[in-house]
């Protein structure tokens, strides 16, 4: 049953930050009481391999709807083959000040600038403890807002030995537009090193903990050709195991003269989606299916969702599109997934 169309407009009377805590809320109570499963009936299952894992189906959520892993067991609940939870940093830090979140109706979007607000890595691990869920779980993690980009590095060995066993796989957010000097880390030596000391640390822990879990790298939707082209030729030398393209983007030209254009922050949405489109079009070529694809960015339809995988992708997430057309956004692109195939 789709209540979402009725929910929809009463959710939006809210501000944008407080209606998604409302929003999760919902979910939980539905979760909690069994209403879950009447409301959003369990999907035929269209499995997929990717990095060496089994993906109920290829549709997940993408990292920052659930950044503290507060709500794993609702969200699993609206059907998705994977979830992605974060993004977390080795302390908690209160992220940038509000208002920082903004929609725009008009053109299917969302500006955002949280900033990684989240209550760091250990409340993190202790929700992923008390979770029941057992599905495909990659945990996304970044900086704090106060480590020197010269130390990034440290911080995310922090994250990724934290995180790492409770893992399915591990995402690099290193493509958020929201904390100073980060994307800095998609560039050159900055990237070479930072591949470099997690590739040598993911072969320790995994035999540590006698598993291995794949580490993927998101970028960015701002990338020039012969970015991408440079990001793909150190993600086949580290051999990392995915790559995420792409996060929020910086450009405003799709949303030219509306009155929140100016607001700083990151972009999602219906306006991200040729950008993210053209990112992993380019990153298959030049990769050559040496690393798989995790398209997310503009997906608010199924075909958006075969858009992604016949511009080379494996797998898509999605994020904004839930907001604006809710869960049944999540079985309509299995569906279609499924037809493509």
């Amino acid at each position: 049953m789709n209540l979402y169309p009725l929910l929809r407009p009463l959710l939006f009377q809210l501000n944008p930050e407080p209606a998604h805590q409302v929003t999760l809320k919902l979910l939980d109570i539905a979760s909690v009481s069994g209403l879950s499963r009447w409301l959003y009936p369990e999907m035929k299952a269209a499995p997929v391999e990717v990095m060496g894992l089994t993906f109920k189906n290829p549709v997940g959520l993408a990292a920052g709807l659930d950044k503290n892993g507060d709500h794993i067991d609702a969200l699993a609940a609206l059907g998705f083959g994977f979830i992605e939870i974060g993004t977390v940093t080795p302390r908690p830090q209160p992220g940038n000040p509000q208002p920082r979140l903004f929609r725009l109706p008009e053109h299917r979007a969302i500006i955002n600038r949280m900033g990684f607000n989240n209550l760091g890595v250990d409340h993190l691990l202790e929700q992923v403890r008390q979770a029941d869920y057992r599905g495909i779980l990659g945990i996304n993690i970044g900086k704090n807002f106060d480590t020197p980009i010269e130390r990034a590095t440290e911080d995310y060995l922090i994250g990724f030995r934290k995180v790492y066993a409770s893992a399915s796989y591990v995402t690099l957010n290193i493509s958020s537009p929201n904390t100073k000097n980060l994307r800095q880390l998609q560039q050159g030596d900055d990237l070479k090193n930072l591949l470099s000391a997690l590739k040598e640390e993911q072969f320790k822990l995994a035999e540590q903990h006698l598993r291995y879990v794949p580490v993927v790298v998101k970028i960015a939707p701002d990338l020039s050709d012969e970015d991408i082209a440079q990001i793909a030729k150190l993600l086949a030398g580290f051999a990392i195991d995915g790559v995420i393209a792409t996060n929020t983007t910086l450009d405003r030209d799709k949303i030219a003269g509306h009155p929140l254009a100016a607001e700083a922050g990151g972009l999602s949405g219906a306006p991200v989606k040729e950008k993210s489109t053209h990112v992993v079009r380019a990153l298959a070529a030049e990769l050559n299916g040496r690393c798989p694809i995790i398209a997310a960015g503009g997906i608010l339809s199924a075909e958006d969702a075969a858009e992604k995988i016949a511009a080379g992708a494996s797998l898509v997430q999605i994020y904004s599109g839930l907001i604006y057309q809710g869960p049944k956004l999540i079985a309509d692109c299995v569906r279609g997934l499924n037809t493509v195939k």
